[in-house]
């Protein structure tokens, strides 16, 4: 009878042990943020690198910054550092987009990388000889470039990545005609950009400008878009619609009235088009632009080796960004969800405009 009841004591204090012990856990996982307690993959981290050159913010205001080593997350309290460790196809980002479910996408060298809050997955490209491989266009997908090397874009509907090609234009045998050796394809995407209309354009290494605008395959080709006037190849690097419905293309000189197009004959159909003086006095005196955006009140914002300019009043407002006495180029330029403005260097770091100046951003 003691032996029972020395057993059930026993038992009873075990019991109680368990049940501290369980709560004690319990209390400390519930201390761990819960962003942390979800994260399956990624490394937290105290500094950004000064290679990360593209900036994006998600749905829930989170900020994204590609680099040549990855990508990072900042929710505003950590920063999280993602590579091929974690599931990424490239440590090189392209582009970051995030569709209707708020999952994100990562453009890389070696192919899309979805990320669903847990993990990396790759989108395989549908086989060629798939119906879905022509040009067509629904709002809600999503267009990737995967390197710079393609004739043509990726189309993502959603479930199936799809590549598209470029229809040949009268340029390309001139091209190989003087480049018989080139060592890269000059139907490579340099910029791809979606207008107020749907539109998508895409900007290209020696073959002007496409554009699609859901039916069609339009084309245009101006030699100093393709060249500085020191005779420097350049390429269509950036494309965007300022609030009276021009289009930019890569330079100050002109800006673009799309007329409706004349779809007669092969594509690609030439874009239909009224060409207007720019921000410069001509060709030679243009400011070329590795990316551009639209502020707040419908500025427009650019970027290049000499550092940020800014379109106010058919005025170039020049702000240099420097390290010491040293000018920083600036490749990128973002506007967030809140309008404020953003640009990515070469090796310099992130900066996010004050109002006033450029300000380097730091994790607090």
């Amino acid at each position: 009878m003691e032996l029972r009841k020395t057993y059930f004591r026993l038992s009873v204090i075990f019991c109680i042990l368990m049940t501290f012990s369980s709560c004690n856990a319990q209390e400390k996982i519930d201390s761990i943020p819960k962003e942390i307690q979800q994260r399956t993959v990624g490394k937290i981290v105290t500094k950004l690198d000064a290679k990360a050159t593209l900036i994006y913010q998600d749905k829930a205001d989170n900020y994204w910054f590609g680099s040549k080593d990855g990508v990072y997350k900042y929710d505003g309290k950590s920063l999280v550092s993602f590579t091929q460790k974690d599931g990424l196809s490239s440590h090189s980002i392209i582009a970051i987009q995030e569709d209707k479910f708020g999952n994100l996408y990562f453009d890389t060298q070696d192919g899309v990388s979805k990320f669903d809050g847990q993990k990396f997955t790759k989108l395989e490209v549908t086989e060629n000889n798939s119906s879905g491989n022509k040009w067509r266009s629904e709002p809600d997908d999503l267009w990737f470039r995967i390197g710079w090397e393609k004739r043509g874009p990726y189309r993502y509907d959603g479930k199936n990545l799809y590549h598209l090609e470029f229809p040949k234009n009268k340029m390309e045998d001139q091209f190989y005609a003087k480049n018989p050796n080139a060592g890269f394809n000059p139907y490579s995407i340099f910029s791809m950009y979606k207008d107020s209309k749907g539109n998508i354009w895409f900007g290209t290494a020696d073959m002007g400008v496409y554009r699609f605008d859901g039916k069609n395959v339009s084309w245009m080709y101006e030699k100093h878009l393709m060249e500085t006037p020191e005779g420097g190849a350049f390429g269509v690097r950036s494309i965007i619609e300022d609030n009276d419905g021009f289009i930019w293309i890569c330079n100050s000189a002109y800006k673009y009235k799309i007329l409706p197009d004349n779809v007669e004959g092969a594509e690609p159909f030439s874009i239909n088009y009224k060409r207007e003086k720019g921000l410069a006095k001509d060709e030679k005196e243009a400011e070329y632009f590795m990316a551009m955006a639209t502020g707040k009140n419908g500025d427009l914002w650019m970027v290049n080796s000499e550092g940020v300019w800014r379109n106010s009043e058919n005025k170039l407002i020049h702000f240099p960004i420097k390290n010491g006495e040293k000018n920083i180029p600036v490749s990128s330029i973002y506007k967030d969800n809140q309008g404020n403005i953003w640009i990515g260097t070469q090796g310099g770091g992130s900066y996010k405009y004050n109002g006033k100046s450029f300000e380097k951003f730091k994790i607090n």
